[in-house]
């Protein structure tokens, strides 16, 4: 039987040093590269890291804005960022991330109590930056 659940597959992420992108990514937030030698040597336009089975964030650079023509006005937002983009944990891989961030003195804010997300109300959450000022939100409902 196929599965015709609506999932998120990748979300674009503009970069300046994809490489240190993909470091921060891997030894901060704990998600698998994904073509990261295959960006290096030149084969693929960028690198991206594995949130889960289903999705991943692209890693691109901010050299490539010129050439995102497939839709009018797409060049000009990059650097325009989202909001935020929110990873939804397990709660011991929740306190492993906190404790990664803070090894690394990645600032990140107080923690808070039952925010509303897509599966109700989350027991803790905190925000913090990637390198390139993307923010980005951590929960855990369990």
């Amino acid at each position: 039987m196929t599965d015709n659940t609506a999932r998120l597959d990748h979300v674009v992420l503009w970069v300046r040093d994809p490489v240190a992108a993909a470091g921060f990514y891997e030894k901060a937030v704990g998600l698998e590269p994904v073509r990261l030698p295959e960006y290096s040597a030149g084969k693929a336009p960028f690198p991206s890291v594995r949130v889960n089975a289903d999705t991943i964030l692209d890693l691109m650079p901010l050299t490539m804005a010129a050439r995102m023509t497939m839709l009018p006005g797409a060049a000009e937002s990059s650097g325009h960022p989202v909001n935020h983009v929110c990873l939804s944990l397990p709660a011991g891989d929740f306190e492993a991330l906190l404790d990664r961030l803070r090894d690394r003195s990645v600032p990140v804010t107080e923690l808070s109590h039952g925010s509303f997300g897509a599966r109700g109300a989350a027991r803790r959450s905190f925000y913090f930056r990637d390198p390139d000022g993307n923010v980005f939100e951590a929960r855990h409902y369990d």
